[in-house]
């Protein structure tokens, strides 16, 4: 396929099915050849632009299906660059995708986290988008928020969170691996972490996975005890996936269904931060899926030793081969 038939045949459709009106003066509107008029005199033409009441909040860069994607990476942040400057110079520098029609790339150019691959054809929706650039625009320093030592005030416990905010804040990483004891209080220190999380405006939309209901019950009981009034799912007589709610805790099989079945379209940008109980033993092969497919800062909990954690559990958090973010031992939790 050409340029035109691959924009056509694959973009213009994920597009839509993201909630963007394709070529079209809308509220939602992915306009087509967006005209940048350069100071020379001449105009740049952007394949597209995802706007919302006028405002341009992310350029895509198309190429025709046998074109390598990176081709599209500096000519679409120059289109961001120039939207920004000659188009609407008071806002921030929109985000930026390219793609091939089926490689998918997002890179956020003001935040200093180098482009990710997404999952092919799954855009944000305009909802995502617009809370995207309001969080760029709100989040305040992890390191200067103030852990809640009511929920986790041992010395290990707040070590582990500032470990975490630190690789995201400072290191520029996306996952992490925190290894500790059982016993010793993981989910008080993964929901302390989301606490910090949400008051500094890193994080609304939270996903807590687990292994099994009686974890899933357990994690839900923690959340609803320690933040104040959280939004949660599942309560009693949810039906389907409720799209309105700010922590979600739930089984792995359970969240892959959902994710196959998309009843409701979910886009790779629904949750912010992702946590990952028993992390050592539910994410390989068919749970894999569920981390692969959203882009979302990704924490994940065990209390196997490092050295007996698999190899592939260090790549996966993008850690070196037994060095994870942070360990509490079984021997130091006992000499404690």
């Amino acid at each position: 396929m050409n340029e035109d038939q691959t924009r056509k045949a694959l973009i213009d459709k994920a597009m839509e099915k993201a909630g963007w009106k394709v070529g079209k003066t809308e509220k939602h509107d992915a306009q087509e050849e967006f005209v940048v008029p350069l100071p020379n005199g001449k105009n740049q033409f952007v394949d597209y632009t995802l706007m919302y009441n006028g405002k341009v909040l992310a350029v895509v860069e198309a190429k025709r299906i046998n074109r390598g994607v990176e081709e599209a990476k500096e000519q679409a942040l120059q289109y961001a660059d120039n939207v920004q400057a000659y188009v609407q110079p008071s806002e921030p520098t929109p985000f930026i995708f390219y793609t091939n029609g089926h490689d998918l790339y997002f890179w956020d150019s003001e935040g200093g986290y180098p482009p990710r691959k997404i999952k092919s054809g799954n855009y944000p929706t305009p909802d995502d988008l617009q809370y995207m650039m309001w969080k760029r625009q709100n989040k305040t320093p992890m390191a200067t928020t103030e852990i809640d030592k009511d929920i986790a005030g041992r010395y290990y416990q707040t070590a582990a969170i500032r470990a975490v905010t630190e690789r995201f804040e400072h290191a520029k990483f996306r996952e992490a691996l925190l290894v500790m004891a059982t016993g010793t209080g993981k989910t008080r220190t993964a929901t302390a972490m989301v606490d910090l999380m949400q008051k500094s405006n890193w994080a609304k939309r939270i996903l807590f996975l687990v292994d099994r209901r009686e974890l899933r019950n357990q994690a839900l009981g923690a959340f609803k005890e320690h933040l104040p009034e959280p939004s949660v799912y599942p309560k009693q007589g949810d039906v389907g996936f409720p799209l309105d709610r700010r922590i979600y805790v739930q089984t792995y099989h359970t969240m892959l269904n959902m994710l196959q079945k998309q009843e409701d379209y979910v886009s790779p940008f629904f949750f912010d931060l992702i946590i990952m109980d028993e992390a050592h033993r539910s994410l390989f092969n068919t749970f894999k899926e569920i981390i692969d497919y959203f882009d979302a800062f990704k924490v994940g909990l065990t209390a196997t030793p490092k050295d007996k954690v698999h190899a592939s559990s260090y790549a996966l958090f993008n850690c070196a081969t037994e060095e994870p973010t942070y360990e509490y031992p079984y021997a130091k939790g006992v000499e404690d």
